[in-house]
């Protein structure tokens, strides 16, 4: 072990527990739900054998009282629940890792439309979910003392399963212990309600209780967000936030602080610096005599050290890093800092969870896979027969599968048309604010240039001619998909008037076209393309019009947590907004637009150069002529299908797979299946 990262691998006590070292998964959800436990379990074994020391499962409601139907959530109601938690308990523990709980109820976050119950909080108010038509209601002694019922039975329920940690959550507007605390939502006269020690006595007995019921068999933790960067900002770390640390200060064994919303806490790369919670954080170690655990989207072992030897943080903990690469702490501690699959803060991860589906990663390809389909981060089955592999294309699915197929014993070869390996990691990364895109290709080209087995040709262009002399047993083709140029769309399959010949694409802007002062984006993509393009245009000086036909901008950043902080960063760059704007026609001195509900017609948008964002269509004449040759090959990523760098990187390692033959033919992989009651 390097010697700069032994404190890194010191044990750590933690009331009745000792942790083996200062890794923590943190609790999120991992779009498994209650109802797919074999998955979940996959993805924490696979944590704790990679050498996370503490691996924590995410919010588990305590009660039918606490809806979250409809979100990949945990449940430990009733004794029912317990096997599933104590399975996960037994396979996190069989790596030596301690296994940790958290225990919540979300009152006026919860729904109360799947198991009739109403929402409960300290005051009626609407649950914390804008466009939902529901409401909650205001919480009598008898329901507080229900309450604090169920918290006692839940943690009796997390010791039978076998935690060794239990959590009291208060943070993210996802508790009703922090509902109760925040004067935004509790407006109530009683004594819990109006001073803030009133404020806190519902929150001071659940902790208390909590550590009665624990004994002295599990280790309780509290983790509460010390400072709203959004939301009511009510509980400020210069306020209300240091005062709840200093009047809890040593009663429980565990501070895991952080800072709210979800939005903020979960800020993406584009955003937010590696650590940036520290600045908001850093107090809480002044105030306790306990452990103190945090998180910054941390992958730099040099910054997690950092963290611990300046007094900030004695256990660094890691969501998005851990899904990115649950082997991070073993390869620290075996000197492989290089092999990090680092996280590119991307926050894919987030987007597929409010989305109801299992969790996706745009780095690790196996998320989600290690059960169902056997798919191991690091382990890749031995091919039976080494055979050569071609890949024509070198962006993100043509180098995974690459590393897949090298690590398997075949010999491979990557032939790049572009003097730069990496397709569109490596030009999307020179964007303003993408930069760790770029790790996608640095992870994968790193690993492949160790191995003796591939060899990497860029500025090769190969035609099928090319592709025939080579002879490769396999052929591959990840070509990518260039982006259109005729205003075709999400919102509009057809070309717009004007744009084919006229228009500029994310291609022409990234490799350098010439464009004028005043430059149109119209976007009808929705992601993050064409407000990045707009923000690095007007960094460099550009009078920059951004239109959209949706009623708002970049409608799927709403799923990463970006769209408020996009819009912020367009607006304090001077961009110009206009969405629910259709683009009818482009006349060369600007762009016609209606409006996008009524079709009334709008004012036009003056600009010399116009920037279309709209799909990309995959160029398939060199795969029609090795058609033509009777050549076989695959192609993958998205000369394929396009979509995300997350899709092409995961069709990468999906096509490999295949080729080796591991994979169902049927493509019917486990599945998690219900029970019936006869």
């Amino acid at each position: 072990m390097d010697p700069r990262y032994s404190i890194l691998f010191e044990p750590l006590k933690i009331g009745p527990v000792t942790a083996p070292n200062r890794f923590v998964s943190m609790p999120h959800a991992i779009g498994h739900s209650y109802l797919m436990p074999n998955g979940a379990i996959g993805i924490r074994e696979t944590r704790a054998e990679g050498g996370w020391g503490i691996v924590a499962m995410h919010l588990s409601e305590i009660d039918p009282t606490s809806d979250l139907a409809g979100l990949p959530y945990e449940r430990l109601w009733d004794e029912g629940d317990v096997a599933a938690h104590a399975r996960s308990v037994e396979r996190i523990h069989s790596h030596g890792a301690l296994a940790s709980i958290e225990l919540a109820h979300t009152g006026i976050r919860s729904r109360g439309i799947s198991t009739g119950y109403p929402a409960m909080g300290p005051s009626v108010v609407p649950i914390l979910k804008p466009d939902m038509p529901f409401m909650a209601k205001a919480m009598d002694k008898e329901d507080i003392r229900n309450l604090r019922q169920m918290y006692r039975a839940a943690t009796r329920r997390a010791k039978a399963a076998g935690y060794d940690i239990v959590y009291v959550y208060a943070s993210h507007e996802a508790s009703i212990l922090w509902h109760f605390l925040s004067p935004a939502y509790n407006f109530r006269t009683d004594e819990y309600g109006g001073s803030f020690e009133n404020r806190l006595r519902l929150f001071r007995e659940v902790l208390e209780e909590t550590k009665d019921e624990a004994g002295d068999d599990m280790a309780v933790a509290v983790r509460f967000a010390v400072h709203e960067l959004s939301g009511p900002k009510r509980i400020l770390n210069s306020g209300e936030g240091r005062d709840v640390v200093e009047a809890l200060a040593d009663l429980p064994d565990l501070w895991d602080v952080n800072v709210s919303s979800w939005s903020r806490d979960s800020g993406t790369a584009r955003y937010d610096a590696e650590g940036f919670q520290e600045e908001f954080t850093s107090f809480v170690k002044q105030v306790t005599g306990k452990p103190v655990l945090g998180v910054g989207r941390f992958t730099s072992p040099d910054a997690m050290v950092s963290q611990i030897r300046r007094g900030v943080l004695d256990l660094i903990g890691a969501a998005r890093p851990s899904i990115a690469d649950p082997f991070l702490p073993a390869k620290i501690r075996e000197g492989r800092i290089e092999d990090i699959r680092e996280c590119i803060g991307c926050n894919i991860c987030v987007a597929v969870e409010t989305i109801g589906v299992e969790l996706r990663c745009t780095q690790n390809p196996t998320i989600s896979e290690e059960w169902r389909r056997g798919w191991h981060p690091e382990k890749i089955p031995a091919a039976g027969n080494a055979k050569t592999v071609l890949i024509v294309g070198s962006g993100p699915a043509g180098l995974e599968a690459a590393l897949v197929l090298a690590k398997a014993g075949h010999e491979v070869t990557v032939a790049e048309r572009a003097e730069e390996m990496g397709g569109r990691s490596a030009r999307e990364a020179r964007i303003k604010g993408l930069a760790s895109w770029g790790r996608v290709k640095d992870y994968r080209l790193y690993q492949l240039q160790q191995m003796p087995n591939v060899n990497l040709y860029p500025g090769s262009e190969l035609d099928a001619d090319g592709i025939a002399e080579f002879g490769a047993d396999h052929v591959l083709l990840a070509t990518g998909a260039p982006w259109r140029g005729d205003g075709a769309g999400r919102t509009r399959l057809t070309p717009i008037p004007g744009f084919a010949g006229a228009a500029l694409t994310p291609d022409d802007v990234m490799d350098g076209a010439a464009i004028a002062h005043s430059v149109v984006i119209y976007d009808d993509d929705h992601y993050y393309m064409a407000n990045a393009l707009a923000a690095d245009l007007a960094a460099r000086g550009h009078a920059v019009h951004l239109v959209t036909p949706m009623p708002s901008l970049s409608a799927w950043m709403g799923h990463t947590l970006e769209q408020p902080r996009m819009v912020a960063e367009m607006k304090a760059a001077g961009v110009r907004m206009y969405p629910n704007s259709v683009a009818t026609g482009w006349s060369g001195e600007g762009l016609a637009v209606s409006r996008g509900d009524t079709g009334e017609a709008l004012p036009a948008i003056a600009g010399a150069t116009l920037v279309a964002v709209g799909t990309r269509l995959p160029d398939t004449r060199l795969g029609e002529a090795l058609t033509a040759q009777g050549l076989p090959y695959r192609t993958i990523g998205d000369a394929e299908c396009p979509g995300i760098i997350q899709g092409a990187v995961y069709s990468g390692h999906r096509h490999a797979r295949e080729l080796l033959g591991t994979e169902p033919d049927d493509r019917v992989f486990k599945r998690e299946r219900p029970t019936l009651f006869l």
